[in-house]
């Protein structure tokens, strides 16, 4: 089974047989190099066993040697990438929330960059190798859309864009935190769990969808502004939380098992993507409790 993420979903941070790293060491307080249920401590199962800068297990069946760091994707790769892409979203937010006013044609605009950065996304989702220009282009139209989205949502909510972005970064804290700390161990089956739960509401979404457009679900049917909404707004919110688990990790996998600087650029990508995610429904969520509607 693949990562949920479809950054991941490529060499070094997924195999058919299951995800990296999972079921390896614990999770915090260093890197994951057990040799029990490690898929990379077999021979030949480490996907950067060819990346002239990692170094060897000394045997077969040794848990292998933590990587020389020189070529190899560090945390400070991780958090550079991922600053420059959540920065482009945020310059390209603020951006169309001065230049952008709340009109339908704007909202037509947010509708068109949302579909042209989906674009990006699935195109980059396919490529074997991270594209830095394709990423950032992709966050500059997301940044677009979100900050349309997020004048119309101040517009008739004032201040629920600001409650937003904090409620996003609690949950993304709070999920670090709960991650760190071992309280949730991410293995394969808390992967298979969450996965069939995040497919089934995906389908639900559209199929409720399809219903809303062709009138037979009314106000939004399950998406609506009144408390069925807001607790599906709350799960989808822990979804996303699921899925930062899944994107921490598989940066410590990759980390830990010497993946190329560059998918230092694929992690910021999946973290984006998933905080996109919980910014949205974080901000429905505040409408929905504003009770302004």
């Amino acid at each position: 089974m693949r990562s949920s993420n479809p950054v991941f979903s490529r060499r070094g941070f997924s195999r058919d047989n299951g995800y990296a790293g999972f079921n390896t060491a614990p999770q915090a307080g260093g890197a994951a190099v057990g040799t029990q249920g490690n898929p990379y401590a077999q021979q030949g199962g480490n996907p950067y066993a060819t990346n002239p800068y990692a170094q060897q297990a000394p045997e077969h069946g040794a848990p292998p040697q933590a990587p020389v760091r020189t070529g190899g994707m560090t945390m400070d790769d991780v958090v550079v990438r991922s600053a420059m892409t959540l920065g482009t979203v945020v310059v390209g937010a603020i951006l169309a929330w001065a230049l952008l006013p709340v009109s339908p044609s704007s909202f037509g605009l947010a509708i068109g960059a949302a579909l042209i950065a989906m674009v990006l996304a699935l195109v980059q989702s396919f490529k074997r190798k991270a594209s830095p220009a394709l990423i950032l282009s992709y966050a500059a139209f997301e940044g677009v859309f979100l900050g349309v989205l997020s004048e119309m949502y101040n517009t008739a909510w004032s201040g629920a864009p600001f409650q937003a972005v904090l409620g996003t970064m609690a949950v993304s804290g709070a999920t670090l935190l709960v991650y760190k700390a071992g309280w949730v161990r991410v293995t394969a089956r808390y992967a298979r769990i969450g996965m069939t739960i995040a497919i089934a509401f995906v389908a639900v979404m559209a199929v409720n969808l399809l219903l809303v457009v062709f009138g037979v679900a009314e106000d939004g049917g399950l998406r609506s502004m009144g408390p069925l909404g807001a607790i599906v707004g709350i799960l989808a919110i822990l979804l996303g939380a699921f899925f930062l688990t899944l994107d921490f990790k598989q940066i410590e996998d990759g980390i830990a098992y010497g993946a190329p600087r560059e998918e230092a650029w694929l992690a910021a990508f999946g973290l984006t993507m998933t905080l996109v995610w919980i910014y949205v429904e974080m901000l429905r969520l505040v409408a929905i409790f504003s009770g302004d509607d």
